[in-house]
């Protein structure tokens, strides 16, 4: 990204190696940004296999807790899956950005990841709990706005 200004103060003079310092400062804040804020998509993620977890044990159908359906374990699998690869990926990029190798292309690809697949546990998990996913009874229910 380039950072230029066309503003002209009166009194006032800058040097372009200055603007330039600024605007790297700036934009080096930036990817560390987009680093911490990649781990709020992990803890949505934690919420709603918190909130499916036991649902799944407790709701009957057929005679049996609906966690003993194939299709629902499938989309339990699916659920856990993506919140330990989004979590991988975030410590990884962190554990980089500790040792100093901040990486611009990580750091953006690690929220991007986080948060796409953030929408989709949510979206699972809101069938998960069938009807009860979309009152707001249930935590679920807040995220159903949030796919539009």
């Amino acid at each position: 990204m380039a950072c230029r200004t066309r503003h002209h103060t009166p009194g006032i003079q800058h040097s372009r190696l200055e603007i330039r310092f600024w605007c790297f400062i700036m934009m080096s804040g930036l990817d560390l940004e987009r680093l911490v804020l990649a781990a709020g998509p992990i803890g949505l993620m934690q919420a709603c296999l918190d909130v499916v977890l036991p649902y799944v044990r407790q709701r009957k159908q057929f005679g049996r807790p609906i966690g003993e359906f194939q299709f629902i374990q499938g989309k339990m699998a699916d659920m856990y899956t993506s919140l330990q690869s989004s979590r991988s990926f975030v410590y990884s990029v962190a554990r980089d950005c500790d040792n100093g190798k901040v990486n611009r292309k990580d750091c953006a690809g690690v929220i991007l990841f986080a948060a796409e697949r953030a929408t989709q546990v949510a979206l699972e998990a809101i069938q998960c709990l069938g009807g009860n996913g979309y009152i707001n009874e249930y935590p679920t229910g807040i995220l159903l706005p949030c796919r539009v």
